[in-house]
């Protein structure tokens, strides 16, 4: 929900959840907005208005998000430290750890942001300016990797300047923009954060392309009528039956968002009409097994469209998403689309993440809602193992934000992998081991070539040896044996340990002779190394051996 200017602290209380509207939560977050209040009393946004309003309109999105008090406190002091007086140790004292630790995380974030703000400006070369630019995403998605709600607290953050951007100049409301739309809306989708997600996207959209939006904006208005009344149509033929089978269910009309819109035009390459003449209908049930009876239902009402049916429930997407999806042929003709919850999906596919946060007692973590961001703690292994930034950038935009394939184990623990991953991506998802000691695989009981792509819902299997290692092969993209930016990482690490000293006595002979080469026999492979930001000159010589 968007709360107008101007906010106040009793907009933001009122939106807590009920079940954390207690004394202590409601006397965490008044002093932390007495704090943040003093401490920007100075300031004002760009836009003229009083900058309290910033940190006043995230904490009203946490809070709305059902976020937990300590995250909504953090909200209203994320710019403190960075724009203030105000220092950690100061906020550890008056409001612990946990707090303080939040707006921490926060803090490194916008420095980040600022030095990949100086560095999209600065006039140098491409190359190096973008190998800064991943640096510092990089660290970005480190320093959110410590803490989920670091992620929660930034994408609010985003959302609200997306809100504010129309101050800015136009090139920069457009890199900002182009930002947005390429990590955080993204992020905001892993995390399962719907009611954020489009508005990221449809925000970014309307700067990146207002022409366009505007059109899409414009069109959208003109058919709107006819829409909603056959969407009407079709939820009131829906209800009547549901009530005489005695089924108690939530039917409303589904909106197409803009930027979504645009995409699905592009993808198929069809005109407006055929994309908005689509209706959409949600219909919202008690339990799962209503959602299969009202499935069934609907197929006996209206005509279903061959392939166009999705079980989510039995195979939930890795951001936790879960629902029926299916389409049929409506009373005119026309597309129907229809999606089958339960109220507990519904807080999930709109909340995300949010709705099943358990923070317990400490500032412990729930097991099983961090099984279900292992993707993001995965940033952290990926540090640890010294990706590079260019790497490290690639593998979130393949392993975390590309479309998912959800595949099982003959146990039948689910493995979330992108689309296009192979057995030997999910042989390296499972352990390291297991991928290196790969050398086949079963799906669904029978053998497949090792660049086989997977499919939702493949039962795999990988057949290892103790013997031998991962193959060069695997690391040809032309090949296809990996996708994902895990597997490769892992396959070049096993070379590297296996070939190290070769790659240092090539490397060494390739920087000799390139020195030779270019007239510069003066300079030193030490100073060499350094140019190329090396600590170690075995280090250095091995990269290059390696290629």
């Amino acid at each position: 929900m968007e709360k107008r200017h101007p906010l106040g602290i009793a907009d933001v209380l009122e939106r807590i959840s009920p079940d954390k509207r207690t004394d202590g939560a409601r006397s965490l977050i008044e002093r932390a907005y007495a704090v943040a209040e003093r401490a920007h009393a100075d300031q004002k946004r760009k836009s003229g208005a009083p900058y309290i309003q910033h940190p006043l309109a995230v904490a009203y999105l946490l809070a709305d998000l059902g976020m937990d008090p300590a995250t909504i406190a953090a909200g209203l002091l994320h710019d403190v430290v960075e724009d203030t007086d105000v220092d950690l140790r100061r906020l550890e004292q008056e409001f612990g750890s946990q707090v303080a630790n939040l707006v921490d995380g926060v803090t490194k974030l916008e420095q980040i942001e600022e030095q990949m703000e100086q560095e999209q400006s600065a006039q140098r070369g491409d190359r190096s300016r973008g190998e800064r630019e991943a640096e510092s995403l990089r660290k970005m998605f480190i320093a959110m990797a410590e803490d989920i709600r670091v992620v929660v607290i930034k994408l609010a953050d985003r959302l609200h300047n997306m809100r504010t951007l129309d101050p800015l100049t136009p090139h920069r409301r457009k890199a900002f923009a182009r930002e947005t739309l390429e990590i955080f809306a993204p992020l905001a989708n892993r995390l399962g954060v719907w009611q954020w997600k489009w508005q990221l996207e449809d925000l970014s959209f309307r700067h990146l392309d207002p022409a366009t939006y505007g059109d899409i904006v414009l069109l959208i208005k003109e058919r709107r009528s006819e829409r909603e009344a056959s969407v009407q149509r079709h939820a009131e033929i829906l209800s009547r039956k549901l009530a005489s089978e005695g089924i108690e269910a939530e039917i409303s009309g589904r909106s197409k968002h803009i930027y979504s819109i645009y995409r699905k035009m592009r993808r198929k390459g069809v005109p407006f009409q055929q994309v908005y003449d689509v209706r959409g209908i949600r219909v919202i049930t008690q339990t799962i097994p209503d959602c299969y009876r009202i499935l069934g239902i609907v197929h006996g009402l209206w005509k279903p469209i061959p392939g166009e049916f999705d079980d989510y429930i039995a195979t939930p997407k890795s951001n936790m998403y879960q629902s029926l999806h299916t389409a049929v042929i409506g009373e005119d003709g026309k597309t129907l689309e229809v999606q089958i919850r339960t109220w507990e999906m519904h807080r999930t596919a709109e909340y995300g993440i949010a709705a099943h946060w358990r923070y317990k007692e400490g500032g412990q973590r729930d097991e099983a809602l961090e099984a279900k961001i292992a993707w993001l703690r995965s940033l952290i292994e990926w540090r640890q193992e010294g990706v590079n930034a260019n790497e490290f950038v690639d593998a979130m935009k393949t392993d975390v934000f590309r479309d998912r394939v959800y595949t099982f184990t003959p146990k039948g623990k689910l493995i979330d992998l992108p689309v296009g991953a192979t057995p030997i991506d999910f042989a390296y998802q499972i352990h390291t081991e297991v991928g290196h000691q790969c050398r086949g695989a079963k799906v669904n009981g029978k053998m497949v070539s090792l660049d086989y792509q997977l499919k939702s819902g493949d039962q795999v299997e990988i057949l290892t040896t103790r013997r031998g290692g991962p193959s060069r092969d695997w690391l040809n993209p032309t090949l296809g044996y990996t996708r994902t930016s895990r597997a490769r990482t892992k396959i070049r690490q096993w070379f590297r340990r296996q070939d190290r000293e070769q790659n240092i006595a090539q490397g060494r002979e390739i920087v000799e002779r390139e020195l030779k080469r270019l007239g510069l026999e003066r300079l030193s492979h030490e100073t060499v190394a350094e140019l190329f930001t090396y600590e170690k000159l075995d280090d250095f010589h091995a990269a290059v051996g390696f290629g």
